[in-house]
């Protein structure tokens, strides 16, 4: 009796478990194959000049023209490295709509006072195209801010890193390879950033990571603020058509008060 009862038990067939290479995230598309097929609008690699998009300019918002170590609202000229002037201006922003225009000349880290105080105090932080009537909506982050970004379970944590020698396409999986495995996705092309071909890269990127809704771009803080705006309409594919929802700026940390340096 015992032992038909064992071999009744016996006949039970688990169900074996999969094997762990199924476990494994499906691998990242690579530029170095998909800049060979070339889209309808002649490839990535066809032109250097492309079209920019973005959304159109805020109407209502407060315009802040940037020059280097100073901004310029109206007929008013503030000194954001300077504590009481910096709080002057948040005063005119408090709760406003804000879009930043960038000269040729003013670099990430002369305005990581005003981003940060933006991001504290204004309603919206737009960043206005250097060489076209569009902008791009942000959401500012510091260092920190970036850290805790990157910390979030969720899929993708997609981020453009914007470099001298061109553009790095990273995800939580990986960066986006491109045609050399030891140099960025997008290199530079005849000394000139490669847009055409990041727009492309973005592309693969939304097509991988379908519940992504954010970005961010990573500019080293030596980039110029409207090259960072020119790296931003990337992201769009039309008017008002960017390829994911939230556009991330990540801006240097300001040093705090006590600070040595």
């Amino acid at each position: 009796m015992l032992c038909l009862l064992l071999a009744a038990v016996g006949c039970r067939e688990e169900k074996a478990a999969e094997p762990l290479q199924s476990l494994k995230p499906e691998p990242l598309p690579s530029l170095s194959t998909g800049a060979s097929r070339a889209p309808a609008d002649g490839g990535p690699s066809a032109r250097r000049d492309v079209p920019v998009y973005g959304e159109a300019l805020p109407s209502d918002a407060l315009r802040l023209l940037l020059a280097g170590e100073q901004v310029r609202l109206g007929e008013e000229s503030f000194e954001p490295a300077r504590p009481e002037s910096l709080a002057r201006l948040a005063t005119r922003v408090k709760e406003r709509e804000v879009l930043l225009v960038p000269d040729a000349d003013t670099f990430l880290a002369q305005v990581s006072e005003l981003l940060a105080m933006l991001r504290d105090s204004a309603k919206a932080v737009w960043l206005a195209h250097p060489d076209a009537p569009v902008a791009y909506p942000l959401v500012l982050r510091d260092e920190d801010g970036f850290r805790a970004w990157l910390s979030e379970v969720a899929p993708g944590k997609l981020r453009i890193i914007q470099r001298a020698d061109g553009f790095e396409l990273s995800t939580s999986v990986g960066k986006l390879p491109g045609p050399d495995a030891n140099g960025p996705s997008v290199p530079v092309r005849e000394g000139r950033q490669d847009l055409a071909m990041l727009r492309h890269g973005l592309g693969l990127l939304e097509g991988r990571f379908k519940q992504s809704e954010d970005i961010c771009l990573v500019p080293s803080f030596g980039t110029e603020v409207s090259q960072a705006a020119r790296a931003l309409g990337a992201v769009y594919t039309a008017p008002s058509e960017p390829l994911f929802d939230t556009l991330c700026l990540v801006f240097p940390t300001p040093p705090r008060v006590g600070d040595g340096g």
